[in-house]
């Protein structure tokens, strides 16, 4: 039996495979929606700053590098 999500935008319900593209989101409206409100930060992640675990400025680099190449590869298809 498959698994079946609630979208977070408009609470319809997902089947959690390779036929739902946008998984856990319905559509690409609603994932668009649901990225517009993450960048008006009405959605956050609260979390306690621990200092212990501190980056190396090479560390934030590479993690930069990786996630603009991640992004340079899905450009293309993210906003068809």
């Amino acid at each position: 039996m498959p698994t079946i999500v609630a979208c977070p935008t408009c609470q319809a319900d997902v089947i959690w495979s390779d036929r739902s593209p946008y998984r856990p989101f319905c559509s690409k409206r609603c994932q668009l929606i649901d990225l517009g409100e993450w960048s008006m930060e009405n959605h956050k992640i609260s979390s306690v700053l621990n200092t212990e675990h501190t980056l190396s400025e090479e560390d934030k680099q590479r993690l930069i590098e990786e996630a603009e190449a991640m992004l340079a590869k899905n450009q293309d298809d993210f906003f068809q």
